[in-house]
């Protein structure tokens, strides 16, 4: 008995529930956000505001209570046996307080309509992200070269093959490791007389305190090959940028302001999510209806969209994620490596957009047994 006792008191769950846990509430975060994600795409197709709702924090609180006795009985008589009783019980409870905050106001102006600056954008290839994927996502225009876009534009969307060409040029760059991205940093020192000037987020010209100013430059590396070197001169030209030219600063604006640099008009997450909303299949019925704009259709050497958002009465066997949108199903394919790689740099774009943004979810597991 005092053995048993012994070893119900040696009972703890916070080292085992640590292990589970921790990547549980993880993957159950990331499920929830890449559906967040793909709803919003789907309601900017039907005209609602997208909405995002963000998890500031979990608790993750257990309880553990556990109860035994025992007692013996002896009898003198021999008629009667002498025996042993006992009795136990356990019970375990498990009650998460998970937190949410929805963005609202000021923060969603910063976070979501502000267009993202290219000092923010154009670092994410130096990750492995393909530059032609990141900037049909990411780019209206680059140097008067017009992306597709949404309404208003008919049923190419107003797109440039030249801007698609473009893309294609840098992206064979980027394979062979002929073309780069420069990140250099300088101190920046307010004046009194300086004025605020409105600029996109993340730029290196916000805020009024000193500090450092990040610039972009896009690099031309040096190459022996023949066929690289014709698709540079390519890119140079569509760049207006001089012939012998190994670098250009890459700035914001429709147009550059002075020669060699790069202009490039980005758009914000509202517009990003826009664009990959009216390119997405919908039924028939709702555009002869006129819930639902026509889906643009691509332009130039480009066959189909960045990101390939299927819609159905059911879903199929394998989806990389699924929402449920008035009474239909829409989805992105497990098999489509293409749309997953596209979905996932919205998502990480959609996190360095955050300027506005409260301390990510915290986690907390409390380790008492």
């Amino acid at each position: 008995m005092l053995s048993f006792l012994s070893l119900a008191g040696c009972i703890t769950l916070g080292p085992g529930r640590m292990q589970n846990d921790q990547l549980a509430y993880s993957r159950a975060l990331g499920e929830t956000q890449k559906r967040e994600m793909l709803l919003n795409i789907v309601r900017r197709r039907y005209a609602d505001p997208p909405t995002f709702l963000d998890t500031t924090q979990v608790i993750a609180g257990y309880s553990f209570s556990r109860s035994l006795s025992g007692g013996y009985y002896g009898y003198p008589a021999a008629a009667v046996s002498n025996y042993l009783f006992g009795q136990g019980s356990m019970s375990m409870a498990e009650n998460p307080t998970i937190t949410y905050q929805p963005l609202t106001g000021q923060q969603y102006a910063e976070n979501i309509i502000r267009p993202i600056s290219p000092t923010v954008i154009m670092p994410l290839s130096l990750g492995g992200m393909s530059i032609d994927t990141l900037l049909r996502l990411t780019a209206q225009s680059i140097d008067g070269l017009s992306n597709v876009r949404g309404l208003g534009a008919g049923p190419f969307g107003g797109g440039s093959v030249r801007f698609y060409l473009l893309l294609h040029d840098l992206r064979q760059l980027q394979i062979a490791g002929a073309m780069t991205i420069r990140i250099a940093s300088e101190e920046i020192t307010p004046s009194v007389s300086d004025k605020p000037k409105k600029s996109p987020k993340n730029s290196a010209s916000d805020g009024n305190a000193a500090g450092k100013g990040e610039h972009v430059y896009l690099v031309l590396s040096s190459t022996s090959d023949n066929s690289l070197l014709a698709v540079q001169r390519e890119v140079r030209r569509l760049l207006h940028l001089a012939p012998g030219a190994q670098e250009a600063e890459i700035v914001y604006g429709p147009y550059p302001k002075k020669a060699g640099q790069i202009a490039i008009l980005t758009r914000s997450m509202l517009a990003m999510l826009t664009q990959l909303s009216y390119e997405m299949e919908v039924p028939e019925e709702d555009v002869h209806s006129g819930r639902t704009p026509p889906t643009i259709t691509q332009v130039g050497i480009e066959s189909r969209p960045e990101v390939m958002i299927h819609s159905g009465k059911s879903l199929p066997d394998e989806t990389y994620t699924a929402v449920h949108y008035k009474n239909r199903w829409y989805w992105i394919d497990d098999t489509d490596f293409q749309s997953k790689e596209a979905f996932t740099m919205i998502q990480v774009i959609n996190a360095l957009a955050a300027t506005s943004h409260s301390a990510g979810a915290i986690v907390t597991i409390p380790a008492g047994g």
